[in-house]
């Protein structure tokens, strides 16, 4: 084992001398305290070290110790329902061995080594298997049965395999690869910044149903997608993370709060154990892992809780789920990365930031997508990364923002200006974009109806016709608009106020199926076709803004969703209304 020893301590990066031996991205132990660090550079003997722990007290003279292994996690049953630091320690743990704050140096294994697993073996001795192939199963929680995988690079033949009940770290089943002999435990462990392997990646065709109306029916996101939320301070971008990892169309949620305020992954660690899961009714923590970071933590940690939470979802991904991965921060993983940086004396990029920001923040949102798993059966498996950035004062010009758009396909535009008017979630519909509207278009067809996508177009077409509109009635008032004109700002302010405002702590509002969005904005189109009808008959836009109709339409999104038929009744009610004016306004004139 190598033994060197500390020659500078700044912050959190710590030089060592007498490293020879030791590797990129090794984690070390600083000190007699054992404090877990990552060699981030390596020139002759010095080692510069990213260190995960408080380094106050520590200084030059003092051991490093190497592991001779990169920074890996371990991946089995367990992880579930955990709540993890940034280096899958569990704080859960870490609370009844240390109280309310982390010791530092203290070591926990990620995965309980006393909790004992029911195996179900799905193959018998003899079967030839490769890597990837799923040797048996152990039902985890209610909602997650995890598939037990041989691990990649192993394959061969069953010479032995148990049912039972095990340990993460018993052997369950021996493979001959070649002339040696294997086990198999029902844990592996994986290095972080290495991807996993898959055999093919595939484009997503599938949508990931969030329950948000702007991003369901205008802005989508693939299963195996990617997408960024960047807004300023107090536009809601916690909110949509919270929405999207309660509500998202997905069998495994990993939540990473990488560098936020204490207060808002506490929301997270009170919230999520009381919520159901809308498919099962059961808790949803039995869908989930959480990677706490919380921005007094030390700064390094940040890196380290991103690639843990994403090496975790494609354990998940490579058993054939669809896995959700939320990131809320990545600003504050990028800011650790300029602190680090500038510690280390590097070139400065733009702003400070280092010049790897960009390829770093692309490996990251590389490792998403629709995969076909490793292993001789034809399963597919899913991850799709949702990323929130904090831009100082919204600029969407920041180097962060402009890195990861970049690479995701999707982008959410939370603004200001719409959370000032109070109309969350506060995401532009001129500004916001999906790249996958177009290879989803027929899913919404097949799944939804056929012309899902034609009415989610007229919608946008009256939202940019009214955002040109509005610049006139600056100038020279609504009064001076054509009557067509005026029905368009009416038609386009209902679809604002009536579609895409959504109350999240609503308890219908909270979520809308893909079927009620299409109903609510169905009603909503067919009332400005039969308005305009109305006007061409020559019935003033005053007695049509009049209509009682319009009430019910404002309303229907409270509606439950096993009554969707009574939002489908306005349609029929806004006909007769506009009818019976028709017949009021022949008769005055006969």
């Amino acid at each position: 084992m190598v033994e060197g020893k500390i020659v500078r301590v700044s912050g959190p990066l710590v030089v060592a001398e007498g490293m020879l031996g030791t590797k990129m991205y090794d984690v070390v132990n600083v000190s007699e305290k054992k404090l877990m660090g990552e060699i981030i550079e390596l020139k002759n003997d010095l080692a510069s070290i990213q260190v995960y722990e408080d380094t106050e007290g520590v200084g030059p003279g003092e051991p490093v110790y190497g592991t001779g292994a990169p920074l890996s996690v371990e991946l089995g049953p367990g992880l579930i329902e955990s709540i993890f630091d940034g280096t899958q320690r569990p704080l859960n743990i870490i609370k009844e061995m240390a109280g309310d704050y982390i010791m530092r140096g203290i070591s926990i294994p990620g995965l309980s080594r006393k909790r004992k697993w029911k195996f179900k073996p799905t193959v018998k001795k003899g079967d030839t298997v490769v890597s990837g192939d799923i040797i048996g199963t152990v039902k985890e929680t209610t909602l997650v049965t995890v598939k037990i995988t041989v691990p990649p690079g192993i394959n061969g033949k069953i010479i032995a395999i148990k049912e039972g009940e095990f340990t993460v770290e018993e052997t369950v089943a021996t493979i001959k690869d070649g002339k040696e002999e294997k086990g198999i435990k029902l844990s592996q462990v994986w290095p972080v910044r290495i991807p996993r392997p898959f055999a093919k990646k595939l484009s997503p065709l599938e949508a990931l149903v969030t329950g948000q109306r702007v991003l369901d029916t205008f802005f989508p996101i693939g299963k195996g997608g990617t997408a960024c939320v960047p807004g300023p301070f107090g536009s809601g971008k916690t909110v949509i993370q919270h929405q999207l990892a309660k509500w998202a169309d997905a069998e495994i949620i990993v939540y990473i709060g990488c560098g936020e305020r204490g207060n808002e992954m506490t929301d997270v660690l009170l919230e999520f154990p009381e919520l159901k899961d809308p498919g099962s009714g059961e808790p949803l923590m039995k869908r989930t892992v959480l990677i706490a970071n919380t921005s007094n933590m030390p700064v390094a940690a940040r890196e380290a809780s991103v690639y843990t939470g994403i090496t975790i979802a494609e354990y998940f991904r490579d058993m054939g789920m669809s896995v959700a991965l939320m990131a809320d921060s990545t600003s504050r993983w990028a800011e650790a990365m300029r602190e680090i940086s500038g510690r280390l004396e590097e070139m400065p990029g733009e702003e400070g930031y280092p010049a790897y920001l960009g390829a770093r923040i692309a490996s990251f949102y590389e490792r998403a997508g629709r995969v076909k798993c490793l292993g001789s059966d034809d399963r597919e498996g899913m991850l799709s990364v949702i990323g929130a950035v904090s831009p100082p004062g919204g600029d969407l010009s920041d180097p962060v923002v402009q890195a990861t758009l970049r690479v995701v396909k999707v982008f959410w535009s939370l603004e200001d200006k719409l959370a000032a008017m109070r109309h969350f979630p506060a995401i532009s519909w001129l500004n916001s974009y999906s790249l996958y509207a177009d290879s989803l278009e027929n899913y919404f067809k097949d799944t939804v109806e056929s012309d899902f996508v034609k009415n989610q177009r007229t919608a946008m077409m009256l939202l940019q016709n009214e955002a040109e509109l509005q610049e006139i009635v600056r100038l020279v008032g609504v009064d001076a608009l054509s009557e067509n004109d005026q029905l368009t700002l009416e038609v386009s302010r209902s679809i604002r106020e009536d579609f895409l405002h959504q109350n999240a702590f609503h308890d219908v509002d909270t979520y809308t199926s893909l079927k009620k969005q299409y109903t609510l904005l169905k009603v909503i189109l067919y009332f400005y076709e039969r308005a305009k009808q109305s006007l061409d008959e020559g019935i003033p836009i005053s007695m049509i803004k009049s209509l009682k109709v319009r009430d019910r339409i404002a309303r229907a999104k409270y509606i439950p969703e096993n009554e969707i038929a009574k939002i489908e009744e306005i349609m029929k009610d806004t006909n007769e209304e506009l009818a019976s004016i028709s017949r009021e306004k022949i008769k005055s004139e006969v």
